[in-house]
């Protein structure tokens, strides 16, 4: 039977026009682009993943950004891909910092229900933390309103190479509603997206 042509397609990682990349995308070993990283995510089984099957992504994006504090030296490449139920962020952070130390920062931070495990042979940590929410009063000159917090997000890091020397990826999932999938999807999630981030060499 042909496929209904009212049946929505699901959201596709844009291509759009393909902008500079920063400065430490070129260096080497080079870090991984947020396009890939969302061709990585865009998964055609991610909704099943999710505990979601019979839902199709709403969006799809990847940015390559740059660590927060850095001056552009970080590569921190994102993608997002959003459903109705849930959105799946994934990045990929190049820092010298090791799980050790990330799992200590957590520490000192707001994140709880702190889980550390070993994700394909790596170093990884599980943590909750509210996201930001931002208003934006487009009416009045366009001033923002207080950021205000998030509903709860689920968070999985695993270290971007087997000995830990530093760098890691991040797979985190939210929903409006406040709901979360069980860990067992993001863990799903790395081990589908992970073999697609290239390690990081030996020093």
């Amino acid at each position: 039977m042909p496929a209904d042509a009212s049946t929505p397609q699901p959201a596709s990682c844009s291509d759009g026009t393909h902008e500079e990349l920063p400065k430490t995308y070129k260096q080497k070993p080079r870090p991984v682009t947020g396009e890939a990283l969302c061709k990585a995510l865009n998964r055609p089984d991610l909704a099943k993943l999710l505990g979601t099957p019979e839902e199709t992504a709403t969006s799809a994006s990847g940015t390559n950004n740059t660590a927060p504090l850095t001056d552009g030296k970080v590569a921190q490449p994102e993608a997002e891909v959003a459903f109705d139920t849930y959105t799946v962020n994934v990045s990929a952070t190049y820092n010298d910092l090791s799980t050790d130390q990330y799992v200590k920062l957590m520490k000192y931070g707001n994140e709880t229900d702190i889980k550390t495990l070993k994700v394909l042979g790596r170093p990884a940590v599980f943590s909750s933390d509210h996201t930001m929410k931002l208003e934006i009063d487009l009416g009045s000159g366009g001033s923002g309103g207080p950021v205000e917090q998030g509903p709860l997000a689920r968070n999985l890091a695993v270290a971007l190479d087997r000995n830990d020397r530093g760098g890691y990826c991040e797979i985190t999932v939210w929903s409006e509603s406040g709901a979360l999938p069980d860990d067992s999807a993001l863990l799903d999630i790395a081990e589908k997206v992970l073999p697609r981030i290239p390690e990081r060499p030996a020093r």
